[in-house]
């Protein structure tokens, strides 16, 4: 993590009441995930998803207008970390985090786009846990 890599463009939480994704100017992680988001606490190995901006781009490339946090992302980089493997970590901020696994697909982006899942098969994001918590606002350096 020596490695100046890039920025937090844009940071999301769920909440259960809620169908739109609430844009933060931070957020607040431990290790159950990001407080105040619906799925705190469910699976600490998939407690924060991080994306990537090139897949938005990628998507617009292709025709599709998928507005930011329509792929279900925490954390929105404005570079591709898709390259860490599970076991490689990132400081964000003050946080450190540790990728767990490729993210996997689901139908939710079909409601974006029919032909989003096959695109961003390999390019929608990755799932990360909490190693050091404290607060992360858009802006902060990320580090490999």
């Amino acid at each position: 993590m020596n490695k100046n890599s890039g920025n937090v463009l844009e940071l999301f939480i769920s909440k259960k009441e809620q169908s739109d994704r609430i844009n933060k100017a931070e957020i607040t992680v431990d290790a159950k995930g990001v407080k105040e988001d619906k799925y705190y606490a469910n699976n600490p190995n998939r407690a924060i998803l991080i994306t990537s901006k090139e897949s938005y781009d990628l998507a617009k490339d292709n025709g599709i207008d998928a507005v930011y946090s329509s792929l279900g992302e925490n954390i929105l980089l404005d570079v591709n970390p898709y390259h860490l493997v599970p076991g490689d970590r990132l400081q964000i901020g003050q946080t450190i985090l540790e990728i767990t696994q490729n993210c996997t697909l689901c139908n939710s982006l079909a409601k974006v786009d029919a032909t989003l899942p096959k695109l961003l098969e390999n390019d929608r994001g990755i799932f990360a846990k909490v190693i050091d918590g404290g607060v992360i606002k858009k802006g902060d350096i990320v580090k490999f």
